[in-house]
């Protein structure tokens, strides 16, 4: 279990996370869904153990996130971070050079599923390309908790749907925590368990999926303009 207790994290001026107080329960798909500027990268970047809160507590399964949590977590940032001249292979090896938890077995299985070869290299490949490896280097691992910030972002809808496939088919459920960032909900409206609507910092509403859609009669997608656009919550 992932808990925010009381969380604000300031950027200069600039609030990212407003004395957020919010649980994301364990072994669920969770969509962390919001605008540009809401707070998703940074509520990731804090499970990740890559930014710290000024105050408040972030706590994962009981623990502050460390070196020690940040084994069990496979983050995928939005920002294109591999370097150009990398082949995949070169990124596999990389990749498995820093986590345990690594299964080769599952990274062979993933590249031929997403069309990846070993030799390609990654300043020749386009942006869908490299979106799909590095889904490739988060899910090649038996992490507990997969972070990712906005997948879908810019990709064209057949490797969206490779993608969102690559998710299902690796979930393990009851068992491991996904966290998908993203302002494309209806991309993943039936993929995921529960959802956190963010807005300037803030939880504005948060609940289990289906329960949220049977209350309000509506789709994530509607209730998010609702949310968004009319503060209708």
């Amino acid at each position: 279990m992932i808990e925010f207790k009381g969380v604000t994290k300031k950027f200069g001026n600039v609030k990212a996370l407003d004395n957020i107080t919010v649980t994301y329960p364990e072994g669920k798909i969770i969509g962390l869904l919001g605008p540009n500027g809401s707070g998703k990268s940074t509520t990731l970047k804090m499970i990740a153990s890559l930014n710290k809160p000024d105050t408040g507590e972030v706590l994962i399964n009981g623990k502050n996130p460390s070196i020690e949590t940040r084994k069990q977590i496979a983050y995928l940032p939005e920002i294109d971070y591999l370097y150009s001249w990398m082949t995949v292979r070169d990124a596999n090896n990389f990749m498995k050079g820093f986590y345990d938890d690594w299964n080769e077995d599952k990274n062979l299985k993933l590249m031929k599923f997403l069309q990846l070869e070993p030799n390609m290299i990654i300043k020749k490949i386009s942006k869908g390309m490299r979106a799909k490896v590095k889904l490739l280097l988060a899910f090649s691992r038996d992490a507990k908790i997969v972070l990712l910030d906005e997948p879908l972002s810019g990709i064209d809808i057949l490797t969206r749907e490779q993608i969102i496939e690559t998710i299902i088919s690796d979930y393990s459920a009851g068992e491991q925590t996904i966290i998908i960032s993203t302002h494309e909900i209806q991309e993943i409206e039936g993929l995921v368990d529960d959802v956190v609507f963010l807005k300037n910092g803030n939880v504005i509403l948060q609940g289990d999926a289906e329960s949220l859609r049977n209350e309000r009669t509506m789709s994530l997608v509607e209730l998010m303009k609702g949310v968004y656009q009319h503060g209708d919550f």
